[in-house]
């Protein structure tokens, strides 16, 4: 059943970037169910049955209140969907730590640190003032989500959580981009896949 919610997952995608180009109004429905589709896709694999798993879990279904709220619009519902996306990275960092990590952790959470000074100088002066401080804690956390992935990799070898973070990481670039700095239909054709592609790695990485 893994595989048949996993492709559910991608219909529902496809719909949902077909929603956006023409009717906008109507991409509620196909984005929702392609992200219960992921949440499927961990159960199915048996997420359940491990404290990580179940950590992992916890985090997709933040994550899917997270899509929920974006599907609105206004800042209410934006800054809603932030605070459920960044529950949902400290979700995966614990569930991360939980599974263990390698001895590179530190190297890589300065190499990420490293990297998002210049996406901060790029993005903060387009941000509102109210919304500076959460913005920053998001980006501080989303860091720290994918330094503490690239580290469960070092110290077991599962590929699916290092490159699942890393296109979650990027795919919210282009969500802040859509939002603050250069709204446009490509920040979603590019973000969108990135995004469910992302969370359906880190979902079948969760039954592991």
């Amino acid at each position: 059943m893994t595989w048949v919610f996993a492709i559910v997952c991608l219909v529902g995608l496809g719909s949902t970037l077909y929603a956006e180009t023409w009717h906008p109004m109507q991409k509620r429905f196909p984005k929702m169910v392609a992200s219960t589709a992921f949440i499927a896709v961990a159960v199915s694999a048996g997420a359940l049955d491990t404290t990580f798993g179940r950590i992992m879990v916890a985090g997709l279904v933040l994550s899917w209140f997270g899509d929920l709220f974006l599907t609105y619009y206004g800042r209410g519902p934006f800054v809603a969907g932030l605070v459920a996306f960044l529950a949902g990275h400290v979700a995966y960092t614990i569930a991360f730590s939980n599974r263990g990590l390698g001895d590179g952790f530190y190297l890589l959470l300065v190499a990420v640190t490293v990297a998002a000074i210049p996406l901060a100088s790029w993005l903060m002066p387009t941000v509102p003032k109210e919304l500076k401080a959460p913005v920053i804690a998001y980006m501080a956390i989303i860091s720290l989500m994918v330094a503490t992935a690239g580290a469960t990799h070092a110290a077991d070898a599962d590929w699916r959580i290092p490159i699942g973070a890393t296109a979650f990481y990027v795919s919210d670039i282009f969500v802040a981009r859509d939002r603050f700095a250069a709204p446009g239909l490509i920040n979603r054709y590019l973000g969108l896949p990135l995004y469910f592609g992302g969370q359906l790695l880190l979902a079948w990485a969760a039954g592991s």
